[in-house]
């Protein structure tokens, strides 16, 4: 796919993974309008690449949502959605309360898939009207193996993945022009994962790896050790499950 002179949303955009991919798809010719739910966020990326639109929206929100629809219809319109944005509750352990484990929950799902169904509802006719065109999902490594810490959060991207293909199968039996991408990162230095002492891969990297995925039409871009837990899932689940979830986080879920 050619990313020279299209038009890119990228929800999440004012921080982390998404104002990388913003300086990154910049830099590829690319006409960027990023989202985010803090203005002075939106504002500080914008004071830094300047020839960004930005556009305060929480995908969280249905008004928000047609509201945002409604803005980049009147400037032009988009050929490229990237549903970036994406939350994660505190890690679980048996110290948090059974009510506010809910309230997470549904928090994650609200955000990290439903948000993704709501916006690709919005733009799939714009997106379907123009020649070459695509949406790009970020799922996660733990689409494929789930986190003892995180349940929730691994659910929502394991709903993510799995709509995603059938999204991307269901294009190609209509023969649209519309490219579903899946991107799945592993666990990537963001202010997200600052607490965590895993090993991370830089927002860069990252973004480099997609925009690569993109240009050959790799429809689903598996980036770092996603790559390798993979393999070891298909082949050896018990050995993928274990690398995920080693023995030292047992401790934590019993405090």
């Amino acid at each position: 796919m050619n990313i020279k002179g299209k038009t890119i949303l990228i929800t999440g955009g004012a921080s982390g993974i998404g104002l990388e991919s913003a300086k990154q798809f910049l830099a590829e010719g690319a006409n960027v309008i990023i989202t985010g739910r803090n203005q002075s966020k939106l504002d500080a990326a914008k004071k830094m690449l300047p020839t960004l639109t930005t556009i305060k929206s929480d995908v969280e929100n249905e008004g928000d949502a047609v509201a945002l629809f409604e803005k980049v219809s009147s400037l032009g319109g988009i050929d490229i959605l990237y549903n970036n944005a994406g939350v994660g509750s505190p890690a679980l352990n048996m110290g948090i309360a059974s009510d506010q484990i809910l309230k997470n929950a549904i928090y994650e799902m609200n955000i990290n898939y439903f948000g993704v169904i709501r916006l690709n509802t919005l733009f799939i006719d714009m997106l379907k009207s123009r020649k070459e065109s695509a949406i790009i999902n970020t799922t996660s490594i733990l689409s494929m193996v789930p986190a003892l810490e995180e349940p929730t959060y691994s659910a929502t991207k394991a709903a993510l993945s799995f709509y995603t293909r059938v999204l991307r199968k269901n294009l190609e039996i209509l023969n649209s022009n519309v490219k579903v991408f899946e991107l799945l990162p592993p666990v990537v230095a963001t202010e997200m994962t600052a607490k965590r002492n895993d090993k991370k891969m830089t927002p860069e990297q990252l973004v480099k790896a997609l925009i690569s995925g993109i240009k050959k039409d790799q429809f689903t871009i598996r980036v770092g050790d996603t790559k390798l837990l993979y393999v070891v899932s298909r082949f050896f689940p018990q050995l993928a499950f274990n690398l995920v979830n080693p023995k030292k986080i047992y401790a934590g879920l019993r405090q």
